[in-house]
C-alpha cells in the first residue's frame, strides 16, 4: 500500500478513540477489573430491602413501562419455577444496592407483593386470574416468597468509570438510555432527587423551551452548571466521565450543600432571563433578531459567570441590560470564543477559557 493511499485514508477515514475508551486508558490495568459478588436473594429478601432502604429502585425517567399482563407473566413464571433473567446491582458508598438491570421485573415484583394488581394474561395458571397478591392461597403466597433470584452485586470497589461502561453494556432496551438516564440509576440519591426538582423550575423551563424534556436533557444541563459552578478549573473532558465523578463524589450531599446550589442557580436563571430574555443561551450575530438555537456551550459559560457574582453585582448587570447585550454581541463575534462555543465545546482549555472569558467580560461591566 502506497503512503499516498494511506495518507488519504486516514484523512477521510481517521482511527479514533472515543471519549470515554481515552479516559478508561488512562485509569491504572489492575483498576479496570470489574469487582463482583453474586447473591441468590429470596423474593422476601429483596422486599425486605426494598422496603427498609438496603435496596432502591432508581426512579428512571421512563418509570414502569411493563404492562399488567408482562407484569403477571413474571408472576407466573414465579409460580412454575422458570429461570429469570439476572438481576445487575450497583453497591454504592453507603452500602445501599441500586438496580441497574432489572428494574421492570423488581418494580412488578413489589407492585404485586404490595396488592397493586390482579393477575391477568396467566397461561400455565389461569385459574389464578384475577387473583391480588393477598387473594392467593398461603401456600402459593409462601412459594413466591421462597422463590429466589440470582442477582450479580457491582462492589463499590469497582473504579465508577468501568461502573458506567458496564451500565453502558447492560442497556439493551428497545429505548437505550442515554448517559444522564445512566447516571440517574447508578448515581440516584439526594444530587439526583435536587437536580430533577430544579428542572421543573418554572422560570428555567421557559428560558429553556424544556417543556417536553422527556430524557433528562434538563437536568444534565443543570448538573453541568453546578459541577463547573463548584469548580470549572478542575474539569477534565470527556463530560461524560467528568459529570459521573461529579455524581460519585456528591451523591448524597448535605442539605446546606444543595441550599446553596439552588440559590446561585435561581438567581443566576433571574438575572439571565431579565437581561437576556429569549436571547439566553443562544449564539447570535450583530442581527440579534435572527433565530438561534440552544448552545450548551454558551450556557455554560453564561450560567457560571453570573453564579460566581454576588446579588449587587447582578442587579447592576440588570440595569445595564443594553450594554450586557452588546458586549455579548462583542464577544460572540470573538473568533476564539466563537470557536470555544461551537466547535470546540468539550475541550479543557476551551472550557475554561470560554467560563473565565465570560466572567471577565461582566465584572469589566460591572466595576466600568
Amino acid at each position: 500500500m502506497s503512503k499516498v493511499i494511506k495518507s488519504l485514508a486516514d484523512r477521510l477515514f481517521p482511527i479514533e478513540l472515543d471519549d470515554t475508551t481515552t479516559e478508561i486508558l488512562d485509569i491504572k490495568p489492575e483498576q479496570r477489573r470489574l469487582n463482583t459478588e453474586t447473591y441468590d436473594f429470596t423474593i422476601s429478601t429483596i422486599r425486605d430491602y426494598l422496603e427498609n432502604g438496603g435496596m432502591l429502585i432508581p426512579e428512571f425517567q421512563r418509570g414502569f413501562v411493563w404492562n399488567r399482563a408482562q407484569a403477571s407473566r413474571l408472576i407466573e413464571s414465579l409460580i412454575i419455577q422458570c429461570p429469570i433473567p439476572v438481576i445487575y446491582l450497583s453497591q454504592g458508598s453507603d452500602e445501599v444496592l441500586s438496580v441497574i438491570d432489572g428494574n421492570q421485573r423488581l418494580t412488578s415484583i413489589k407492585l404485586y407483593l404490595e396488592n397493586e394488581f390482579p393477575l391477568q394474561g396467566l397461561t400455565a395458571y389461569p385459574e389464578l386470574e384475577g387473583n391480588k397478591f393477598n387473594d392467593l392461597d398461603p401456600r402459593f403466597q409462601k412459594h413466591i416468597l421462597n422463590r429466589t433470584l440470582r442477582c450479580i452485586v457491582i462492589l463499590k470497589s469497582t473504579h465508577p468509570q468501568i461502573k458506567f461502561d458496564v451500565f453502558e453494556r447492560l442497556n439493551t432496551g428497545s429505548v437505550k438510555l442515554n448517559p444522564q438516564e445512566l447516571r440517574h440509576g447508578i448515581y440516584y440519591g439526594s444530587l439526583m432527587k435536587f437536580v430533577e426538582k430544579l428542572a421543573h423550575d418554572r422560570t428555567w423551563i421557559e428560558l429553556t423551551s424544556m417543556h417536553k424534556d422527556k430524557r433528562m436533557r434538563s437536568e444534565e444541563l443543570i448538573l453541568r452548571f453546578i459541577s463547573l459552578h463548584e469548580n470549572y478549573m478542575q474539569y477534565k473532558k470527556p463530560f461524560v466521565t467528568y459529570l459521573n465523578q461529579f455524581c460519585d463524589t456528591h451523591r448524597n450531599t448535605s442539605d446546606s450543600q444543595l441550599s446553596n446550589w439552588k440559590g446561585a442557580f435561581e438567581q443566576s436563571i433571574d438575572a439571565i432571563t431579565r437581561i437576556y430574555g429569549d436571547l439566553a443561551f443562544k449564539v447570535y450575530d450583530d442581527d440579534i433578531k435572527s433565530k438561534k438555537v440552544f448552545n450548551a456551550a454558551l450556557f455554560d459559560a453564561q450560567m457560571v459567570a453570573f453564579s460566581r457574582i454576588n446579588n449587587k453585582a447582578r442587579q447592576i448587570l440588570v440595569s445595564k441590560r443594553d450594554e450586557v447585550i452588546e458586549a455579548t454581541t462583542k464577544l460572540l463575534n470573538d473568533e476564539k470564543f466563537r470557536d470555544s462555543v461551537i466547535a470546540h465545546t468539550s475541550d479543557e482549555g476551551f472550557v475554561k477559557y470560554r467560563i473565565s472569558r465570560f466572567i471577565d467580560m461582566i465584572k469589566s461591566l460591572i466595576s466600568g
